[in-house]
């Protein structure tokens, strides 16, 4: 497109976007990195289905640790009851022996105790020892002749250490002290075997469930990925494009197939509206151009010094300012439409960039404003439509020159990025509130504080779908004097998804 041509249009397509400009960030709804971005499965346990199994496991844990705490606490109770009924019976048989028997009785009991867990002692009630294969009787073991737990356990003679114990104690008729002791190393044991029992049963259980949700998981990843697949090129505007539908007929089937459905339906509406719209315009412009026509010659045929004159050239204006609108509209639905691909080539930007300086610097000069441009070397070409990038930049410089106070400064920087290139067209104007930094990228937005302005408020949403066309990305953002800072991330990649 030749540079007189892009910069009429840049002027009356682009002012009333001028605010849009300078907003401090935005990014087109197409290319947009954050919240709005599809969320990407690239970890297998973010699917639903490794969820289930964790959760499954997780309950099968801990109701494994509960039935295995209840089997726990009723064994021990049962042989903890088993234990008392021996000791209360050992007791009752040697408190009804003779007194001269008794420490022969209780030195045969441990003879025949071949794995040692009972033991026995005879006291006087000072706490001098007697008979029997306890060193003293343990401390705090009330003489009631009921069972109980020791916390410290017992000293025996034949032993060292303390052994964990349940014991009794009693006074005999004769006065001397009585003490029977029995070990709870086997409830112990048991507590301990069912322990592992329990570690056991998580390992072979978990261990394959996890292996086999691992393995459940992969072929709904694959599916959703390949629906992520064929959400792009429904993002980049093609209507036309569907979700896979598989045969399973599954839950991700059924979500596909609505989806499809309602894609289908929006695809109608929007091709209806789009068509109407598209009509109003086109057959709008034909008696709009009569009727400037006819304005033009009457304004040819008015003498200049009639009072009409002027009416008649603001009329004309106003005619021009419509058609303009139209055709606008009329670009940008067009490119949309996608149908401008077919014709990009390799662009050479830094070129690009030079010739719309040039092409700018006097209406910058005229207004007192300083335009600046910074090109970095070694900067790849890119796969475009040269027309529509200049008059994508056309349009955010005439902002910026419209919107720029005399006195302040414009500055294009260009470097290369990530296999492209990266363009920012930086001014010190006024900028715009935050909240409107998406809504500039709509059609006929304009800001409040711009409304006084002359536009249409089409110059950003021109820019806007020439970044969707190709597939780059618009942020607009705030300068380090305060005004707006306009990237564009010139990033190849392929469309032929979106085509």
């Amino acid at each position: 497109m030749p540079a007189e041509p892009a910069a009429s249009v840049a002027s009356q397509t682009g002012a009333a976007t001028a605010a849009a400009a300078r907003a401090p960030t935005a990014a087109t709804p197409a290319a947009q990195s954050g919240s709005d971005a599809p969320i990407e499965l690239s970890l297998s346990w973010r699917s639903s289905t490794t969820r289930l199994i964790v959760i499954y496991g997780a309950l099968f844990v801990v109701w494994s640790a509960v039935l295995i705490g209840v089997v726990h606490w009723e064994t021990r109770s049962y042989l903890s009851t088993v234990v008392d009924q021996i000791l209360e019976q050992r007791a009752h048989y040697f408190a009804t022996l003779e007194r001269e028997r008794l420490p022969e009785a209780m030195k045969a009991a441990s003879a025949i105790d071949l794995q040692g867990v009972m033991a026995y002692g005879l006291f006087m009630p000072d706490g001098r020892y007697l008979s029997g294969n306890l060193r003293r009787p343990p401390q705090g073991l009330p003489s009631d002749g009921r069972v109980r737990l020791l916390a410290h356990g017992i000293e025996r003679r034949d032993r060292d250490g303390e052994f964990p114990a349940r014991a009794l104690a009693l006074y005999l008729p004769s006065g001397e002290l009585m003490v029977l002791a029995r070990g709870t190393n086997v409830i112990e044991q048991v507590g301990l075997i069912l322990r592992q029992s329990l570690l056991w049963a998580l390992s072979l259980t978990l261990i394959p469930g996890l292996i086999g949700g691992y393995l459940l998981s992969r072929g709904p990843l694959r599916r959703v990925r390949a629906i992520e697949a064929a959400v792009q090129p429904i993002m980049q505007g093609q209507l036309d494009a569907r979700l896979p539908v598989s045969r399973r007929r599954d839950e991700l089937d059924l979500l596909a197939t609505i989806v499809n459905t309602m894609l289908a339906e929006l695809e109608h509406l929007m091709g209806e509206v789009k068509g109407v719209c598209d009509n109003i315009a086109h057959d709008l412009r034909t008696p709009l151009t009569r009727l400037r026509a006819q304005l033009h010659r009457l304004r040819t045929q008015t003498a200049p010094a009639d009072a009409r004159a002027a009416t008649i050239e603001r009329c004309i204006d106003d005619v021009d300012a419509l058609l303009a609108r139209f055709a606008a509209l009329l670009r940008i639905s067009e490119m949309e439409d996608l149908r401008r691909r077919a014709g990009f080539g390799h662009v050479d930007l830094a070129a690009t960039v030079r010739e719309l300086q040039e092409l700018y610097a006097p209406l910058a000069e005229d207004k007192d404003v300083q335009l600046q441009i910074e090109i970095e070397e070694a900067l790849p070409a890119i796969p475009a439509d040269r027309e529509l990038l200049f008059e994508a930049i056309s349009n955010l410089l005439s902002n910026a020159v419209k919107f720029t106070p005399p006195g302040g400064a414009i500055r294009m920087r260009l470097r290369p990025y990530d296999g492209g290139a990266k363009l920012c067209v930086v001014d010190s104007g006024p900028g715009i509130p935050p909240g409107e930094r998406e809504a500039v990228l709509q059609r006929f937005y304009r800001s409040d504080c711009m409304r006084h302005l002359p536009g249409s408020g089409l110059g950003l949403s021109i820019v806007s779908a020439i970044m969707r066309l190709h597939g780059f990305r618009l942020e607009i953002g705030e300068s380090e004097h305060g005004g707006a800072r306009v990237s564009l991330y010139c990033v190849p990649r392929d469309l032929s998804g979106a085509a």
